[in-house]
């Protein structure tokens, strides 16, 4: 049985008997908070029983590395919506030790592609098309300071409401242990 298979058939399982239920809750965050994290395997369940969150709290954003580069790319889409259609109000950064990111290596998965089967000419016409991808495949070096350029992005994004706290946080993949890196609340440094 392949894994979809397996999928499918515990899911009408899971609507036959109404397990559903227990997780009923409306698309406005309970909490009013959005948080942008990593995908991480070992967040899915950790980050949210760390941080007190029921389904329904908050509304959670996951990338690679929770990362916000792009102003106007579909992570920051996705906080603006959460802040002006779902009455969100504080943005939450959460990064994590050990994170996959951190000195990721963007000509080993080039490589990668290669021992896959993608073309030499797709790369090259997309490197011809302006698209760097050693430059898209970059990660960070170190958690700490992508948090802080993740939350400074949000923070001094034109399109943000200025009462919307922008915090950033650490949380240890095994402990669940949260660091604080950037205090929202916090008045800005002179």
């Amino acid at each position: 049985m392949s894994r979809l298979s397996e999928i499918l058939a515990f899911n009408k399982k899971f609507v036959e008997n109404k397990q559903y239920e227990q997780y009923l809750t409306t698309k406005y965050p309970n909490k009013k908070i959005v948080i942008v994290t990593c995908m991480d395997t070992r967040l899915v369940e950790l980050l949210p029983k760390a941080m007190n969150l029921k389904n329904g709290d908050a509304k959670i954003i996951k990338n690679a590395g929770a990362l916000v580069t792009m102003p106007f790319g579909n992570i920051m889409r996705s906080i603006i919506v959460a802040i002006y259609q779902l009455s969100a109000d504080e943005v939450m950064i959460i990064g994590h030790h050990e994170c996959g990111m951190t000195g990721l290596n963007a000509m080993e998965i080039i490589g990668k592609m290669r021992d896959r089967g993608i073309k030499e000419e797709v790369l090259d016409t997309l490197s011809r098309s302006g698209i760097d991808l050693g430059q898209w495949l970059t990660g960070f070096e170190n958690v700490r300071e992508s948090v802080k350029k993740s939350v400074n992005i949000v923070k001094n994004h034109p399109l943000l409401p200025s009462n919307v706290a922008v915090h950033g946080l650490i949380i240890h993949p095994e402990t669940g242990e949260l660091e604080l890196v950037v205090d929202g609340y916090a008045a800005p440094s002179p």
